[in-house]
């Protein structure tokens, strides 16, 4: 298959995973289905149920109103071999804002609880954090799996598989922590093929790009790469505001850092960039970390 073709498949693959199915049962709630994809640790993707259950969420609401925030909590690690069923609570719509709860299940038990509220297109007052200066333009950084060539097959084939071409700034932490410890960092990002026009899509596939690599902040601190044996990982919370639109097949900038790391838990923050440096964006999570030689 040609490098084009594994491109649009594996981002064909990801909006199957966004096309959740409307069931015919119905409660006091909205009850949608989706599928998972599949991951070599059999844990489904934090990004995958959060773009899945704000997809959910948009299903009931009319196009002219978007979504400008959310907050979930991940409740129980989520098998990637099975797929989700997503309710969705109608809470409120009022004359500007709508409150929307969405609840992912697998098994009969909630894995994530997320509450999304959205509101009609207003003017009013408008500044914006201005993007990080010195940046490198992600045309003179290497693809993250051109820079650790020589890794297992099967890790360089997750890289490769993924919807997502990503070049971190700094050296990725896949293999080794190189260079200086910081608790922040900044990873281009965008989809490897062209996305459909539903600005519904990108925003949902914003959300699925929000939960990777905002962890790696905290790990950089620490200089502790994702392969320290022993190291355990896993998303606690996620917040996530948009300010204005953007398109997840254009390139955009993640930069990350991290205020706090304490008790078991890390604090990240992001800021998500277009490439002309517009602020569409930001991303706060809490995690989980367990290093061995920490404790």
């Amino acid at each position: 298959m040609s490098a084009d073709a594994q491109a649009q498949t594996s981002v064909d693959n990801l909006l199957a995973v966004l096309d959740l199915d409307e069931t015919q049962a119905r409660t006091a709630e909205d009850i949608f289905t989706g599928r998972s994809h599949s991951m070599p640790t059999g844990r489904i993707y934090g990004g995958q149920v959060l773009g899945q259950s704000l997809i959910a969420a948009e299903r009931t609401m009319s196009e002219d109103r978007a979504v400008h925030s959310m907050h979930g909590y991940f409740l129980r690690p989520g098998d990637s071999s099975q797929g989700l069923t997503i309710a969705v609570d109608r809470i409120h719509d009022g004359r500007s804002f709508s409150t929307r709860r969405s609840q992912a299940y697998q098994n009969g038990v909630p894995i994530f609880s997320m509450i999304a509220s959205f509101q009609d297109e207003a003017p009013g007052v408008e500044h914006a954090q201005p993007m990080p200066e010195g940046v490198p333009a992600p045309g003179d950084i290497p693809s993250d799996e051109q820079r650790v060539q020589g890794v297992h097959p099967q890790a360089l084939r997750m890289l490769t598989d993924r919807p997502v071409d990503m070049r971190h700034v700094e050296h990725p932490l896949y293999v080794a922590a190189e260079g200086e410890r910081k608790a922040q960092q900044a990873v281009w990002m965008r989809m490897r093929a062209p996305m459909p026009e539903d600005p519904r899509l990108h925003r949902a596939a914003l959300a699925y790009l929000s939960d990777m690599s905002i962890q790696e902040s905290i790990l950089r601190a620490h200089g502790v790469p994702w392969t320290t044996p022993g190291l355990k990982v896993a998303s606690l919370d996620h917040a996530m505001w948009w300010h204005r639109p953007a398109r997840v097949d254009e390139w955009l900038l993640y930069a990350q850092e991290s205020p706090n790391a304490r008790g078991g838990r890390g604090l990240a923050t992001g800021r998500i960039y277009t490439q002309d440096g517009v602020l569409v964006a930001s991303v706060t999570q809490e995690i989980m970390i367990r290093v061995p030689e920490a404790r």
